[in-house]
């Protein structure tokens, strides 16, 4: 078995393209998830190479610094805590990712801030955000409500995390900026 890591996937539509792609070169092909692909034996060189090219051709980026793979593999358990996920989440980020990595938070804390330049908290937040965002334009939910399910204490101090970050007010969002969010893969 042979395990390939991707940059830039984000959702389950971007693991159902690469599926799709990847299966057609006929190289046993086992599973793919957000930011991985696995494969049934070990892949030639020549077959890598066709994975790369198929990857690239489709807007992705095969990972092969082990740094990199762990930023990865931390942005793509945030996204499906976040957007995929519809239960509350009882545990703390730090707690989850450490367990997750089976890492120390502070190795991965480091690591991601030396390659992204960010932090992962703050990576966490413009995530909840986004999908903050995504929840008031399906204008299905209060405030209320979706501070609640981001997992929020009050609806103030979603406004204020949401303020800080878009720059205006939740009210003042769904009224001039519906519809103009952040690709998830550009945060």
């Amino acid at each position: 078995m042979e395990k390939v890591s991707i940059k830039n996937m984000v959702c389950n539509r971007c693991v159902m393209v690469v599926a799709q792609h990847v299966e057609k070169l006929n190289i046993g092909l086992q599973q793919v998830t957000l930011g991985e692909l696995t494969f049934k034996h070990h892949i030639t060189t020549a077959q890598k190479k066709q994975v790369t090219h198929t990857l690239m051709s489709l807007g992705f980026e095969v990972i092969d610094d082990e740094k990199t793979k762990i930023v990865e593999r931390i942005k793509h358990i945030i996204i499906d805590l976040v957007h995929h996920q519809e239960k509350e989440v009882n545990s703390n980020l730090s707690a989850i990712l450490s367990t997750d990595l089976n890492c120390a938070y502070s190795y991965l804390s480091g690591i991601f801030s030396e390659i992204t330049g960010n932090t992962i908290q703050k990576y966490y937040i413009a995530q909840k955000i986004e999908r903050a965002k995504e929840l008031l334009d399906y204008d299905e939910l209060t405030l209320s409500e979706i501070a609640d399910r981001l997992n929020y204490s009050s609806v103030a101090y979603l406004s204020n995390q949401f303020k800080k970050v878009a720059g205006l007010a939740p009210s003042a969002y769904k009224q001039h900026r519906r519809g103009k969010r952040t690709a998830l893969d550009k945060l």
